[in-house]
């Protein structure tokens, strides 16, 4: 089995070495390269395009909230957990709509990072418990100038979806079938030209749709 290729982006020697030795416990991690600012990881995720970035939000010179908006137009198959220790939902709305694929904060257990990891690896979005339910902006249910307007079920679907509820959860706190919430899922994705559940959290991060329904 192919290991998960991991580039380790943080200022900190400390908080590097503990990352390191807490992914090399994973049999299916490799860690590829250490950075301690986002100049170089957006330079060396070029150059070693590795799986994931764990990139810390806070460094020095280029931060990570613009590091990570580089690497993902530079490389868009590289995905990024972004390690922070806000809680606010001013930073979950900014990394989130960088292009982050992951938010977890450094005073979680280390196993939500390694699930971030392996989520953000399949092209899934993990937000940290302790800040998926909080406000990010107030609620703003207009989509983007240029888009068919969304329906009220479409806008809650949407919502549900980018806080991590999967279709039959969903369904079931809607009181509706899963095949609702699939055809809604399709219909609003088309009609704001969405490709991946990436775009979907974004979306909603951008518009205060983060703040739990």
């Amino acid at each position: 089995m192919s290991k998960l290729r991991v580039l380790l982006a943080d200022d900190h020697p400390v908080v590097r070495n503990g990352l390191r030795e807490l992914l090399r416990a994973e049999p299916d991690m490799d860690i590829v390269g250490e950075v301690p600012n986002g100049e170089s990881a957006v330079r060396r995720s070029h150059e070693l395009r590795p799986d994931v970035v764990v990139m810390d939000v806070s460094m020095p010179g280029m931060g990570g909230t613009e590091a990570t908006a580089q690497i993902r137009k530079l490389c868009p198959e590289v995905h990024i957990v972004a390690l922070t220790a806000h809680e606010d939902g001013g930073y979950l709305q900014r990394v989130v709509a960088s292009g982050a694929s992951g938010y977890v904060l450094k005073r979680s257990a280390a196993a939500g990072l390694i699930r971030a990891i392996r989520e953000a690896a399949e092209g899934r979005q993990y937000l940290d418990p302790a800040v998926a339910g909080q406000p990010v902006a107030d609620p703003a249910p207009v989509p983007s100038k240029g888009h068919e307007p969304l329906s009220e079920r479409e806008r809650q679907v949407l919502k549900e979806v980018a806080l991590g509820y999967s279709n039959k959860q969903i369904a079931a706190r809607n009181g509706v079938s899963v095949k609702t919430v699939e055809a809604s899922k399709s219909r609003f994705m088309e009609k704001l030209g969405m490709k991946s559940r990436v775009d979907i959290v974004r979306y909603a991060a951008e518009h205060g749709w983060l703040s739990g329904v």
